[in-house]
């Protein structure tokens, strides 16, 4: 993918990882691969469409999961949605021709595919046995602001105080309402959605780094592809393992996951924040747990808890503080 940035005409820059990584740090290109087209014309209605497509595939990935659980155990979801994606995944690069990525990157695809692709997902699917979707959507608001700590470790960028006040304040907000929502304590689903945080944080850091050097849909497109075997190799162990109950509900949720969440919604994320620039792409995210959250009560008809929509929206407001202080120095 090719951006024309404001301050060089004909570089070529490659957009960073789709859901956290800019979101959550702001606008640095030498830190996450971003340009900062904030100045620019608002001429591109074509990109924000793009990229509102992309934060409406992510906020149906728990519905879909929770859904896929009704005709597949967790370790077979995981497997299948990783193995659907990455073959998905490695037709689109064949057709592209893609070359295969310098032997220096590589390591860095690890750290994305064992984050992205693997970790999270997985996590997640533990946590949904125990956990609603509306409650993981809130816990997972904090990815954005996870992700920046990370992204400031790894890459050496300095938000202000305001930032990190922004973002502590957001941490209090989700850990308040995960100990409310669990009778006083931390329950096994927070642990699982704590870790899928912590892994997909380091795995968007990572990407973000690389998307530099590559289109980030390559990115995440090898990434799949490194997984095969491991796919491949899981679901042979875990389907005789575990029930399967074929579901309409079941196989729509696993197709969701593995070829709109996992792939194609990652492929218009990441055209959307080509057209239009990191900024204004990640402002859009924003929303993504508010819409899961209506997308549990409708599809799921989960009670969805008074607290959670207060929460989202605290948590949504600190996010939204932490892009306005966020622009490195």
């Amino acid at each position: 993918m090719r951006v024309k940035d404001s301050a060089t005409s004909k570089s070529t820059i490659a957009i960073s990882s789709p859901a956290g990584a800019d979101t959550a740090q702001g606008t640095a290109p030498a830190a996450d691969g971003g340009t900062d087209r904030a100045t620019a014309p608002d001429t591109d209605r074509g990109g924000i469409l793009l990229a509102g497509l992309g934060v409406l595939a992510f906020s149906l990935t728990f519905p879909s999961t929770a859904w896929g659980l009704e005709s597949f155990g967790p370790w077979s979801l995981v497997a299948l949605r990783t193995l659907l994606a990455g073959v998905i995944a490695g037709g689109a690069l064949l057709l592209g021709r893609v070359a295969v990525p310098d032997r220096r990157h590589r390591a860095g695809l690890v750290v994305v595919a064992a984050g992205v692709v693997i970790g999270f997902p997985l996590l997640t699917t533990l946590a949904l046995q125990t956990s609603t979707t509306s409650h993981a959507a809130v816990v997972v608001g904090l990815l954005p602001l996870t992700t920046a700590v990370f992204s400031s470790l790894r890459t050496g960028a300095r938000p202000p105080r305001a930032f990190w006040a922004a973002a502590l304040a957001g941490a209090a907000v989700v850990i308040a309402f995960t100990v409310q929502q669990s009778g006083g304590e931390v329950s096994g689903g927070d642990l699982y959605l704590f870790g899928a945080l912590l892994v997909c944080a380091a795995g968007y850091t990572e990407g973000g780094r690389l998307a530099r050097v590559m289109p980030g849909w390559q990115v995440v497109g090898w990434a799949l592809v490194l997984c095969l075997p491991l796919a491949v190799a899981a679901a042979a162990i875990a389907l005789p393992a575990e029930p399967v109950r074929p579901t309409a509900h079941g196989v729509i949720g696993l197709v969701w996951v593995a070829a709109v969440s996992t792939f194609l919604g990652l492929y218009v994320w990441y055209r959307g924040m080509a057209e239009v620039g990191v900024p204004r792409a990640s402002q859009l995210q924003l929303a993504q747990p508010l819409l899961t959250l209506v997308w549990s009560y409708f599809l799921l008809g989960e009670t969805v808890p008074a607290a959670a929509p207060v929460a989202a929206l605290a948590v949504l407001v600190c996010i939204a503080a932490t892009q306005r202080a966020g622009r490195p120095r």
